[in-house]
């Protein structure tokens, strides 16, 4: 099992679990071709990869569909294929589901967790279809299994990523296409500057301070992710979910 060699496009590839992945794969021999919004962390990235060499970057948004197709473009015109898609990009805004001034937040939500995946989804597939092979990866979320308030609409963008990429498997299954998510608990990383209640994030984070050994990291996370890219192709595993050992939902 090895992801050697593997062409792997990342989205929110510049920080946080994406960012850990694309270095954690790249470091074992995968062409890693991520895309994010911030130009100056990719530009960051590319330097601090194990093999810039096999490592490429791409200005991206992905509630924009032609960004993504010509980030998988790219993948494909420098590495020649496409092995794996991870729709990973993704924010956390809180609020109470019935806020009417809350329907902007909510409308930019829907646009990046699930439009997003699906722009992805569309831009990998024809080629997946083409070569015979592929595996299109999503981050989803405990909250995408266990609603909480307050996240109501956070977390139903995750049981939908969830849905999706199982009605994703059974459509493309005969085409030789893997699907598979990834339902991290908390983990420390920057999504949660992107919960826009203050005094949510600070209760969120001193939690952090108050489990014992502290959440997952981003390389916890990684090392996961790549574990997933690593199977071979007669091998689909569809879900991992991964709690910090004192998480207690």
């Amino acid at each position: 099992m090895s992801v050697k060699d593997k062409v792997i496009v990342i989205t929110g590839g510049s920080s946080g679990m994406g960012a850990a992945t694309a270095k954690l794969a790249n470091e074992r021999g995968a062409k890693v071709v991520i895309g994010s919004r911030n130009q100056a962390k990719l530009d960051a990235m590319q330097a601090e990869v194990a093999h810039p060499e096999n490592f490429a970057t791409k200005l991206t948004d992905v509630t924009n569909a032609a960004d993504v197709q010509a980030l998988v473009q790219l993948a494909i015109d420098q590495f020649g294929q496409l092995d794996v898609m991870y729709n990973n990009a993704g924010i956390m805004p809180k609020g109470d589901i019935a806020d009417a001034e809350k329907l902007p937040v909510w409308q930019g939500l829907l646009e990046t967790n699930l439009m997003g995946v699906l722009n992805g989804i569309a831009a990998a597939v024809p080629t997946m279809r083409n070569q015979g092979h592929g595996l299109i990866m999503a981050t989803d979320s405990v909250a995408g299994h266990k609603v909480s308030p307050g996240f109501g609409v956070y977390g139903g963008t995750k049981f939908a990523v969830k849905v999706i990429m199982e009605g994703l498997r059974q459509e493309e299954h005969a085409n030789g296409i893997k699907t598979g998510i990834v339902s991290p608990g908390f983990v420390n990383t920057n999504l949660m500057n992107t919960i826009n209640d203050q005094a949510t994030h600070d209760q969120i984070m001193a939690a952090n301070n108050a489990t014992k050994n502290g959440w997952l990291s981003a390389d916890d996370i990684a090392e996961l992710a790549v574990f997933m890219m690593s199977q071979p192709e007669n091998v689909d595993i569809n879900e991992i979910m991964v709690r910090p050992t004192g998480q207690d939902f």
